[in-house]
């Protein structure tokens, strides 16, 4: 399986990192550390010498109780970076639920458009579209970070986001993006049983016969079960996770922590051959 992103191709045949490259200030586990620059440049070419296949880029937080970023505050913190990344060898992902800053990226030039409200703005598929770009299309039960977990109750999770998704994906190949990504929305409006669940049935999502992205680094659920209260030292227990996401099918892992989880890769395949 290859994912065409733009003039460049990324072959699915084994798992790929994504690097988190957030440039908030809010964050919820490196908030303010890359949102000049300079600082995001350098952080993504140390992701990229460790293993980066690609790059996200994000300028809104959307953690479960995160405030809204006005469009206007969220191209000014990413449009800078993606022009500084632009010329680095890593296709790069802009991280957004907004067509405004969406069609300015695209049109800039990043190859993938990262979509946590699950293209329920129409006009996003439009976009992706328009620049013959693949969507990773995200579950939440809301497109709204400040409410999304008091929506976290299903009858059956993984039957309900695989059906989402799969809604989802018909909708905007039907429009014309050219491929889509899965994503079934770890941690968002979901608790810690509902995680659990997509992760061990995770082969059901990918049954849909789209890639699927899995991003669990460093998140609550990951501290629930480790009880490593610092996000920014829940590797050990993302690594972990991730392994187990892509024993079960998932082919992007979108990581903080890109040199542990290319090690655990790196052995997870040898022992596959």
């Amino acid at each position: 399986m290859v994912l065409q992103l733009r003039d460049r191709e990324l072959d699915l045949g084994r798992p790929r990192l994504m690097g988190i490259l957030n440039v908030t200030p809010d964050s919820f586990s490196d908030g303010g550390r890359y949102d000049r620059v300079e600082a995001a440049l350098e952080r993504a070419r140390q992701m990229i010498a460790e293993g980066a296949d690609l790059i996200d880029v994000g300028g809104e937080s959307t953690r479960p109780g995160a405030a809204p970023v006005a469009a206007a505050e969220e191209r000014q913190r990413v449009l800078p970076v993606l022009e500084a990344l632009l010329p680095l060898d890593v296709p790069l992902s802009v991280d957004t639920r907004k067509p405004e800053v969406a069609a300015e990226a695209l049109a800039l030039g990043a190859h993938l458009l990262n979509d946590v409200g699950g293209l329920r703005d129409g006009r996003m598929a439009a976009l992706a579209a328009r620049h013959r770009v693949p969507v990773v299309i995200m579950h939440s039960p809301v497109n709204d970070p400040q409410t999304m977990m008091q929506h976290a109750r299903y009858d059956d999770v993984v039957v309900e986001v695989a059906a989402f998704l799969h809604r989802q994906a018909e909708s905007a190949l039907a429009a014309g993006v050219p491929q889509v990504v899965l994503d079934p929305g770890f941690g968002f409006g979901k608790k810690l049983e509902h995680n659990l669940e997509l992760l061990k049935r995770l082969d059901e999502i990918v049954a849909l016969g789209h890639p699927v992205l899995a991003g669990l680094s460093r998140k609550r659920t990951i501290g629930e079960l480790t009880g490593v209260e610092d996000p920014a030292k829940r590797v050990c227990g993302s690594v972990t996770a991730h392994l187990a996401a892509a024993r079960r099918g998932a082919r992007i892992l979108r990581v903080h922590d890109v040199a542990a989880h290319a090690e655990g890769l790196a052995v997870e395949w040898a022992v596959k051959g």
